[in-house]
């Protein structure tokens, strides 16, 4: 009997094994997302949304709409995200779109990134191409109204910006894994597509220096200019005197590009008095005591900026201040900076610092920052009853004297009012006055 049993019991564990086998090896069933009437997908929405008859009829719509299958993007019945959708709008996007922002991307741009698709796209259709809300270009200067109203402007403009695909001929408008900027190419690939460098026209222009695989946008700004040959409106002199010679090697040279001298020393043909007057006083901005000198800020042939920076104020000190620059930043954002100083609104660092050199701690010019720096925007004489200068000693370290900065932060505080490091101003007066701790 008990042999009879174990006999059993065997059979039924391997008869079990098997239907789990077959079970696995069958093929997968599709499951049906939701169970509509035959042939009421998209039909059945149209019933109560008429007014979709109209959008099907547009130039350009979006494929599930197309097919009839709201419900790849929309839950019929509820959902937590609004509009019906199914996921969260960006979530929702990335399943079909995948390829819009690469892995490896060098730049992106920045609603993409965000996830915000419909910033640019309609959802369901339009009768732009790529169910843009608007056409080419006008799509772009929503954002980047800047670049259209100074193109507006100008004598010279870029023919890809003003023709055909517009911004798109040179950007991708989501990311680029090829260069920065979200450039479709770098440059001057990039720019090669259209010019012809081989030419004898191109090289006449460039006075027959071989300027084919340099970056174009050190001379030209990319967008346009009031200058002829799209050259940048504020121009080194030797370059919009042609004079090329007077920085480089001559254009027979084997190595025509690489300039006579390196550093400060080349700038000093021309600015020998300012270079001079530079390294006289006791602190030199860092920048200016390696190899690369005045480039490190400077664009030697053009720039969109005032004393031909390369970039904006805020941005050319932030390649090495970043956490300075990033302090500005929240404290702009920051609604209880109301009386935030106009330096640190405008990224305008030179209000307060030299940018080459200055005989006084963190390159101020002023000797007394109180008195001689703070004073010229700030009545620090009405500002407060609390008294300031040489003759007041801080009582955290008495070889110290109170000014303005031992209670504000010139750059900024974050989340801090009025540019003082703590949150109250009562917090930071019991810093020197722990009897009044309360």
């Amino acid at each position: 009997m008990i042999i009879i049993y174990k006999k059993l019991r065997a059979a039924i564990v391997i008869a079990f094994c098997l239907m789990g086998s077959l079970v696995m090896a069958a093929p997968a069933i599709p499951a049906v997302k939701f169970k509509l009437k035959a042939g009421a997908q998209g039909k059945i929405c149209l019933t109560c949304h008429e007014s979709f008859k109209k959008t099907l009829k547009s130039r350009a719509v979006h494929s599930p709409i197309k097919t009839g299958k709201c419900s790849d993007c929309h839950d019929p019945h509820t959902s937590s995200h609004k509009m019906l959708l199914s996921a969260d709008i960006t979530e929702l996007c990335k399943s079909c779109h995948k390829e819009v922002l690469p892995e490896k991307a060098r730049s992106t741009h920045k609603i993409v990134a965000e996830g915000d698709c419909l910033k640019c796209h309609d959802s369901h259709a339009s009768d732009n191409k790529f169910i843009l809300k608007k056409p080419g270009n006008k799509i772009c200067f929503e954002c980047h109204q800047d670049i259209t109203q100074n193109s507006d402007k100008m004598r010279f403009k870029h023919p890809p910006m003003m023709t055909g695909k517009g911004c798109i001929s040179c950007h991708d408008p989501h990311a680029s894994v090829r260069a920065d900027n979200l450039l479709k190419k770098s440059v001057p690939a990039l720019c090669k597509g259209c010019h012809k460098t081989n030419q004898p026209s191109f090289r006449r222009k460039h006075l027959n220096y071989p300027v084919a695989n340099t970056k174009c946008d050190s001379c030209h700004s990319a967008h346009g200019s009031n200058t002829r040959g799209i050259l940048y409106d504020q121009v080194h002199a030797p370059v919009a005197e042609n004079k090329c010679a007077d920085c480089h090697l001559k254009s027979t040279s084997p190595n025509a590009i690489k300039t006579k001298k390196q550093g400060t020393e080349l700038c000093k043909q021309c600015h020998r008095d300012m270079i001079s007057e530079t390294f006289n006083k006791n602190r030199v901005h860092a920048p200016l005591t390696d190899k690369v000198g005045c480039l490190n800020c400077h664009n030697p042939h053009g720039s969109k900026q005032k004393k031909l920076l390369e970039a904006s104020m805020v941005d050319t000190c932030g390649k090495c201040h970043q956490d300075t620059v990033q302090l500005q930043e929240w404290s702009i954002k920051n609604p209880k900076n109301e009386g935030l100083c106009e330096p640190v609104k405008t990224g305008n660092c030179s209000s307060c610092h030299a940018p080459h050199s200055a005989d006084n701690v963190l390159l101020i010019a002023q000797k007394n920052i109180s008195i001689d720096l703070c004073g010229k925007c700030h009545k620090w004489e009405s500002h407060s009853t609390h008294p300031i200068g040489a003759k007041v000693f801080d009582p955290r370290d008495k070889n110290l004297t109170v000014e303005c900065l031992s209670c504000h932060k010139a750059c900024g505080t974050g989340n801090k009012p009025a540019m003082m490091p703590f949150e109250a101003t009562y917090d930071l007066c019991i810093q020197c006055h722990p009897d009044r701790k309360r």
